[in-house]
């Protein structure tokens, strides 16, 4: 097949397409979005009928790939790893339905929190709910292992977890493509009770889940991905999991490393490969992205004497990404020094597009608060956590997806008057409709600022689940209309706006404001395009 140069993510999307994928349902996040968006752009995904369907929610979107999966097909969910807090329910319960169709949980980790709020590390997912991983160490491998990860999904019945990290999402590879193959046929599961997790059935799904560990651990052990690398000089042994393998090679050019090698990148962990590693080598050193998972494991089930050497006793780095440079240090290489980085090309903080709604909204937001002093505003995640930063520094938290309604609405019960909620519109709908119902159910005090800029901006402005829904949902949740406020958030309607700002901060009870004013940037692409069409309709 022919060779084509991908970023990991477009590699594992390309792969769902020629593996017979029938499905894939995500909620955008970085670094993972560019999955789906492949997909979604994709010709020939198009001409196979590929569902490729941005979700409201990550749970939402891995209830619907299970769905898929029941129905005899291929799927394939993908997510940031703290969108897999928001998905957990159905990734650790679907480990006991097991599947029918091949299931892959697509998780991408983001240590050094390049667009995160915390380095969680995926795999402790995975272990917890006792399902293979894989773990590609390049570009080659995710492809490969979206396709083994299908086949080891259908042949053991169990969903199976992709975990990748930032650096491999969005680097480039060549990648030679596999024979497609075609997608399954509708078929039903053999035991029509298998997804009833009724405490009878649940326990003996969770039986078949523990006996299936030692297939598990058989397929590791006899994995390509994993191999033991010999060596000639026993006085250390190296453990590299996934990218970190790629990090050890980069310090040998010749990729003769001279101490033997155990690659992780399919997990059971390959105990035989590292009990062997153990037994030969005087002292062990883990590579690892993420959290000393390994690292841990082994102080468990290798704990004989012999040093191990990692993340735990500071001979990497405990927090951000790996690099080449970190490994070269832990392997005793010189490092090179760093000339100090030139005042010309010193770091520029982010900040809100020129002519960003949002601006206008905080400007007002910033006024209509100045009697009753700072402190007061729960943010969301989007585009608009940037308002913590000068000049508007308007909002005080920032935690996880839709956390501004219920923050607000705890400090409002809390005695807070005003208590204002921040949130986007794809935020809304993603985490944010739940938490207003709980504040017109307990008729809280809160003020809730819903910014409408019409598309799921931060990420690259995908399709927002709200999209001329964000009014209907307001009053059917029990808002009264009287107070579901609509604002154009521009420069010449600040009196306006602040007016109403105002107006609704001083209103005792649930009230909502719709700052409503398309994104700048979709706008711009928008207007592009049309221009675009108008001149091929006049030639």
């Amino acid at each position: 097949m022919h060779k084509l140069l991908l970023l990991g993510d477009e590699a594992i999307a390309q792969a769902g397409i020629d593996a017979g994928m029938s499905g894939i349902f995500a909620y955008p996040g970085t670094p993972s979005t560019e999955i789906t968006e492949y997909v979604r752009a994709s010709k020939e995904a198009k001409s196979k009928g590929i569902t490729a369907n941005w979700a409201a929610n990550e749970k939402t979107a891995a209830e619907q790939a299970l769905g898929m999966s029941y129905a005899g097909k291929r799927a394939m969910t993908c997510m940031k790893h703290v969108g897999l807090n928001v998905a957990a329910d159905v990734f650790l319960n679907a480990a006991i339905t097991g599947a029918n169709g091949g299931l892959i949980f697509v998780v991408a980790d983001d240590p050094s929190m390049h667009s995160s709020q915390n380095e969680q590390d995926s795999r402790v997912y995975g272990k917890f709910a006792m399902v293979p991983i894989l773990e590609p160490s390049n570009q080659q491998e995710a492809y490969d292992m979206v396709h083994e990860g299908f086949d080891i999904s259908e042949r053991l019945q169990v969903p199976v977890m992709l975990r990748i990290t930032t650096r491999l999402a969005h680097s480039r590879a060549g990648v030679v493509r596999k024979n497609e193959r075609p997608q399954n046929q509708f078929k039903l599961p053999e035991d029509l009770r298998q997804f009833i997790l009724l405490p009878a059935i649940a326990r003996k799904r969770y039986q078949l889940l523990l006996d299936n560990q030692p297939k598990f651990q058989k397929l590791s052990e006899e994995s390509e991905f994993n191999q033991f690398i010999p060596g000639d000089d026993h006085s250390m042994g190296i453990i590299a999991c996934g990218l970190a393998f790629n990090y050890l090679m980069e310090n040998y050019p010749d990729r003769k490393v001279p101490y033997p090698v155990v690659k992780v990148s399919q997990y059971p962990l390959p105990k035989q490969h590292i009990e062997r590693l153990y037994n030969t080598c005087d002292k062990i050193l883990v590579l690892e992205e993420g959290y000393p998972v390994v690292e841990e494991m082994l102080q468990g089930f290798l704990n004989h004497g012999k040093e191990i050497k990692g993340r735990l006793d500071g001979t990497l780095p405990r927090t951000g990404e790996l690099n080449p440079n970190h490994v070269g240090k832990a392997l005793g290489f010189p490092q090179p020094e760093i000339a100090d980085i030139p005042a010309l090309v010193a770091r520029r903080p982010p900040s809100l597009c020129k002519g960003c709604p949002h601006a206008d909204s905080f400007i007002g937001l910033n006024e209509a608060l100045e009697e009753y002093g700072r402190g007061r505003v729960f943010s969301d995640i989007g585009c608009y956590t940037l308002s913590a930063l000068p000049p508007y520094q308007s909002i005080n938290t920032c935690v996880d997806m839709g956390a501004s309604i219920t923050m607000a609405k705890g400090a409002a019960d809390a005695g807070m008057h005003p208590a204002v909620a921040v949130i986007g519109d794809s935020t809304f709908t993603h985490s944010g409709i739940t938490g207003l119902l709980d504040a017109v159910n307990d008729k809280s005090n809160i003020t809730v600022i819903i910014l409408d800029n019409a598309t799921t901006g931060m990420t690259g402005g995908q399709p927002s689940s709200a999209f001329e829904k964000i009014d209907d949902i307001c009053k059917g949740i029990g808002v009264d209309e009287s107070h579901i406020r609509v604002i154009k958030p521009l420069r010449k309607q600040h009196e306006e706006n602040t007016r109403i700002l105002k107006e609704e901060l001083a209103y005792e009870g649930v009230s909502v404001i719709i700052a409503r004013r398309e994104c700048i940037v979709t706008l711009n692409k928008r207007m592009r395009q049309k221009f675009k069409d108008k001149q091929k309709s006049t030639t």
